[in-house]
Formats: C-alpha cells, sequence, structure tokens
C-alpha cells in the first residue's frame, strides 16, 4: 500500500461550499491511490476564529462573528443529502465553538486559542467526509490529533517526527485499505492531549508530515490556482506556472513569501523524496508544478517572491568594536525566543537584521519580548514598513552576470538591506512596503518577459 500511496490536501477555497467540495471528492475518487485526504478549514472561517482569538470583542461582536462562521457550515450541510446524521456532530463543534468563543480567558491563553482555531479544520473535515461517502465510497472522518504529536508551543508547535511516524504506523495504516481517512490539517497534540496548531498554512506541512510518516508516494496541495508560479499573479498578470521545481527551490520560495505553500513543506518531502504536486481544484485537467529533489532544467532565475510586514532591528553598542562575544549574545537571545532572522548585516558597532512581523503572530508577540531582553545588552532600534523581495533561482552565486541584471533592473529604488552569496538560491532585499509592487514588476519584466 505505501509504495502507491498518495496523499491529497485541500486548501480552504477548496472546501468553502458544497460545489467545490464535489469537485474535490471527484479528484479523489479518480485516483485510486489517494487513501489519505487533510483538509483546511473553509475559505473565511479561520480569519474569523483568528479574531475571536486575539481581538478584544464585545459580546454582540462575538456573537455576529460566531453567527459568520455558522452560517458558512450550515450553507454546506444543508445541501448534505443526508445531513440528518451529520448535524448533530456539527452542532456539538458549534456549541464547542461559542463556548471557547465567550472563555473569559480566550484572550490570555494560548491553549484556549489552539482549541477554538481547531474547529474550522474539525467541521471541514466531518462534512468532506459524508460528501465522500454519498458519492458511494468508504470514508473515514479521523482526528489527527491521535497522530500527530507535537511539543507545548501553541500557535506555533514543532512537530515530533518520529511519534508520529510511530502513532501513524499504528493508527493509520491499518484503516488504509478499508476507507479513505478524510483528516484536520494545522492541528496536533501535544503529549498532554491538548490540541496545538502549527501556525497559519499550517495544512500543507501536515500532508507532508503524514506523508513522511506512512512513507507516501505522493503528497498533492490542492489549492486555488495551477501551480506555482513565476511571482504572484495578483502583482503582475504576466506571471507564468513553472511545470516543475527543486525542493530547495520551492523551500526559499515558501520561505520568502510564496502562499502557495507552507515553508516547513519541504522539510518531510525532502527527507523522504516524497514528489509534491500542486494544483488547481477548480481546474484539475490544467496540470500544475511538481516539486523534485533533482530537476531536469536548473535556470539562473526561477521566481520572484515578496513577503510583507517585515521589520530591522538595529542593534548597537560601542563595546562591540573588538569585542568577542557581543554577536553570540544577541542570537542566544533571538534563538532563545524561536525567532527566524532572514537577513544580517553588521558593522564594526552595530548589527542589522530582519523579522517576520504579521500582527496576531506569535512571532509578533516573541518580537516584543525579544526587543525587550536585547534592551538590557545594547541599544536597539527598531523600523517598520518594509516587505522582503526575493528572486530565486540556481547558482546564483556564482555564474556571472547574475546580480547585475537584478541591481540594474531595480537601480531607481533605495534597496534597505541586501543579502547574497550565502546561498546559491537567493537574493533577497529589504524595500519600503510602498515600492515593493512595483519592484516585483520591474524585476520580472526584466528577468522573464524579456528573451
Amino acid at each position: 500500500m505505501s509504495k502507491a500511496l498518495t496523499i491529497a490536501k485541500f486548501g480552504g477555497t477548496s472546501v468553502a461550499n458544497y460545489e467545490v467540495m464535489q469537485n474535490c471528492a471527484r479528484i479523489v475518487i479518480s485516483n485510486t491511490s489517494t487513501r489519505i485526504v487533510v483538509v483546511s478549514a473553509a475559505a473565511g472561517v479561520t480569519n474569523h476564529l483568528v479574531q475571536l482569538a486575539h481581538t478584544p470583542l464585545t459580546q454582540q461582536q462575538i456573537e455576529e462573528i460566531c453567527a459568520a462562521v455558522t452560517k458558512i457550515e450550515l450553507a454546506i450541510l444543508d445541501k448534505l443529502p443526508n445531513a440528518l446524521s451529520v448535524q448533530p456532530k456539527l452542532d456539538d463543534l458549534l456549541s464547542e465553538l461559542r463556548s471557547l468563543a465567550f472563555h473569559e480567558e480566550i484572550l490570555k491563553r494560548a491553549d484556549l486559542k489552539d482549541q477554538l482555531l481547531s474547529l474550522g479544520e474539525r467541521m471541514s473535515s466531518l462534512l468532506f467526509t459524508e460528501v465522500l461517502l454519498e458519492q458511494g465510497e468508504h470514508a473515514l472522518n479521523f482526528d489527527v490529533r491521535k497522530v500527530l504529536r507535537t511539543d507545548s508551543e501553541f500557535g506555533e508547535a514543532t512537530p515530533n517526527i518520529e511519534k508520529i511516524a510511530e502513532q501513524a504506523d499504528a493508527y493509520l495504516r491499518p484503516e488504509l485499505a478499508k476507507a479513505i481517512i478524510v483528516t484536520q490539517g494545522f492541528i496536533g497534540s501535544d503529549e498532554q492531549g491538548r490540541t496545538t496548531t502549527l501556525g497559519r498554512g499550517g495544512s500543507d506541512f501536515t500532508a507532508a508530515l503524514l506523508a513522511e510518516g506512512l512513507d507516501a508516494q505522493v503528497c498533492e496541495i490542492w489549492t486555488d490556482v495551477n501551480g506555482v508560479f513565476t511571482t504572484d499573479p495578483r502583482i503582475t498578470a504576466a506571471a507564468k506556472p513553472l511545470p516543475e521545481l527543486s525542493f530547495e527551490e520551492a523551500a526559499e520560495m515558501a520561505t520568502f513569501g510564496a502562499k502557495v505553500l507552507h515553508p516547513a513543506t519541504m522539510e518531510p518531502a525532502l527527507r523522504k523524496n516524497v514528489r509534491v504536486f500542486v494544483g488547481s481544484s477548480t481546474e484539475p485537467e490544467k496540470g500544475g508544478t511538481w516539486l523534485v529533489r533533482d530537476c531536469k532544467h536548473e535556470p539562473p532565475f526561477r521566481a520572484i517572491t515578496r513577503r510583507k510586514e517585515q521589520v530591522m532591528v538595529t542593534v548597537k553598542t560601542p563595546k562591540m568594536m573588538y569585542a568577542q562575544g557581543f554577536l553570540q549574545q544577541v542570537f542566544s537571545i533571538i534563538a532563545k525566543h524561536r525567532l527566524s532572522v532572514d537577513l544580517v548585516t553588521t558593522s564594526e558597532i552595530a548589527v542589522s537584521f530582519t523579522l517576520d512581523n504579521p500582527a496576531n503572530s506569535v512571532a509578533h508577540r516573541l518580537n516584543k519580548e525579544t526587543i525587550a531582553e536585547l534592551e538590557t545588552i545594547c541599544e536597539v532600534k527598531v523600523e517598520d514598513g518594509f516587505d522582503l523581495v526575493t528572486v530565486v533561482g540556481n547558482h546564483m552565486h556564482s555564474a556571472k552576470g547574475v546580480s547585475s541584471r537584478i541591481f540594474a533592473a531595480i537601480a531607481e529604488y533605495n534597496l534597505r538591506m541586501i543579502c547574497f552569496g550565502a546561498n546559491p538560491h537567493n537574493i533577497s532585499f529589504l524595500v519600503n512596503e510602498k515600492d515593493s509592487s512595483e519592484i516585483v514588476r520591474v524585476l520580472h519584466q526584466a528577468l522573464f518577459e524579456v528573451s
């Protein structure tokens, strides 16, 4: 079974309503190797849940948001031919939603936030299982928390790879021959059985982790676009779909802002050489992008990404001059708070680096704690209003003319920081957020639209 096993993940727009769920069911049924389906929350639901978990609201506002979520879920339920068999379970989940939304400590307790945020995926998997059943398939709604074990870092939990493989072997493998298993992305549980989440977009990561744990051959990521593009089509209509990407290129793109994939998805796929496919659930016939270990063609320029909401932190102290250990102190504090630094530049008495800073995120909270601790050892300056633009490709540090083409194209714009040479797959620079869309368009024209 494992040799031919495919795991299919469907994103929020793919399970947004009954009709698109039927499309997804047809994709699943058309491939007999697909035995596990991972679903996200229906489009719009997670945004509502994040608001409930992170924003101080009046009782009336909480009622309205709960009603909006309920409306999305009931619209799907009402179209199910056998709705009565599912309704009691959905009612239980909606009741749990209200209970957590009105909990007096929801804004203070990270464990309650994760429990609340898990409900979107749990409702989607319940309803999608029924869509498969109505089409005559044997389908089982499975609670992924039995398998996907993590640490207790609520909001952005780290998976326990060995435990996941052990649990998948015990609980999932015996069911593969009996039914199509529908489960949840994004969520897991810690050793105490408490619900955790993998961070925004974690459903891709879930699918890859299960593929790794079960030695699957293929992991399919079904979304609302026909694969991975040379850049975000919303920035320029000239963006083109890519037939293939290497794991390294895809990892760089995901890390630096490509929304099609979760940054961590490539790690499990690379460890077990699981081929990853990205395609559109509404137009599966158009094909998509294959992510593989080795590509036949490795061009110097593959894609351009943008990551918004960046902050630049500069730490400065006269003591740094000729001093040993200052950088170690700075990065020990960053590591302690589990933050990831992208760009770093140094001078004799100062170090500047960038941090991801999306609102209502774990990173946003940790940034504040980190900066407060850094201020105990040095002067700290924080600047925001930046976006991070990255050109992804191959052999970029050794191929002639790569950097000159990039810098010539954007000579009219101010680049606040530049990172190049440490990695053969990218060159990144920090730019003012007001310029980032135009910079991406100009770069795309220079690198991909000129023969």
